[in-house]
């Protein structure tokens, strides 16, 4: 059977037997990856660490007809423990690893992959504040998808904004001709600041008041779950601060 290398991010580890663990994988190349890393779990071994959650690491795979197996791995980003070792966090690593799990397969993802390395650097680094990188990453990881938010013009008729309604189902602000009685009410601010998350735009993200924050959350907590099939379990566990 062949072997292939590719560059990839721990999304979620299994326990497998006494020793070994099934890791799932998001690779830079070769979409979500499944394989089998054998005795992972005794003290002993080299590989453990570099297989553990959040970890992004140069994996060499031996092709299975149904599970691959990790032969090699030499760490890349050591973000895992950093991750860890803060609850919040964690917590929105989570978040984002499901948020990877449900919109990706087998095919490439490379953008997906990328966009996911960097969140994750970010949130070890604590280069912004978790929720702030989570909302981002959220808004971000579902425009890849196709599922791009509109917080600009009208998504009803195009007026040019601002707007003060939003509207889950059509992705976007309305004006207050195209409104439907379903629509979230959010202020120009929120808007904004959802603005600026999207295009990453940090300075205008750090500017926001608290508030603003909060109410902008809120928001691409209630589209993410509606857009991702089932919804995502890990929000449950989600500390935001």
């Amino acid at each position: 059977m062949p072997t292939y290398r590719d560059e990839a991010i721990v999304l979620r580890t299994h326990k497998l037997g006494e020793a070994d663990r099934i890791v799932t994988l998001l690779t830079r190349y070769h979409g979500q990856v499944r394989a089998v890393a054998k005795g992972v779990r005794r003290t002993s071994s080299k590989m453990g660490s570099r297989l553990e959650p959040f970890m992004v690491a140069d994996i060499q795979f031996y092709e299975g007809k149904n599970l691959d197996t990790v032969t090699q791995a030499e760490t890349i980003g050591a973000y895992g423990s950093m991750i860890s070792d803060d609850y919040s966090s964690f917590t929105v690593a989570n978040v984002m690893a499901e948020t990877a799990m449900r919109l990706t397969g087998e095919e490439r993802a490379t953008q997906q992959y990328l966009l996911l390395i960097g969140a994750l650097r970010s949130l070890a680094t604590k280069e912004h504040a978790p929720a702030q990188i989570l909302d981002s990453y959220l808004l971000r990881a579902l425009a890849v998808a196709g599922w791009a938010a509109n917080f600009a013009n009208c998504t009803g008729c195009n007026a040019e904004g601002p707007h003060s309604g939003f509207v889950i189902q059509t992705g976007g602000v309305v004006c207050a001709a195209c409104m439907p009685p379903t629509a979230a009410m959010i202020s120009y601010e929120v808007a904004n600041h959802l603005g600026a998350l999207l295009a990453g735009e940090w300075e205008l993200v750090e500017a926001s008041d608290e508030q603003t924050k909060v109410s902008a959350s809120a928001i691409v907590s209630a589209y993410s779950q509606w857009h991702i099939d089932r919804g995502l379990k890990s929000f449950n566990h989600l500390e935001r601060t």
